[in-house]
């Protein structure tokens, strides 16, 4: 899995996996998720990030396994 911000862009992805992507749905306003053939769903972008997370938030990641 990899997560990028792109900050020029607002915008951050997450990519579940490597599969090509077919197909992309905005499925809430600034919510894009990307398909591959078989519909499973491998990425998700999330845009205007920075009206939805606190800047000193996107600066900071943290990894949870339960």
């Amino acid at each position: 899995m990899r997560i990028r911000v792109d900050e020029s862009n607002d915008a951050l992805y997450f990519r579940l996996d490597e599969s090509a992507i077919v197909e992309s749905e905005e499925v809430q306003p600034g919510i894009v998720l990307d398909f591959d053939e078989k519909g499973h769903v491998v990425g998700m972008e999330v845009l205007g990030i920075k009206g939805r997370i606190p800047e000193k938030e996107l600066k900071r990641l943290q990894f949870e396994t339960v």
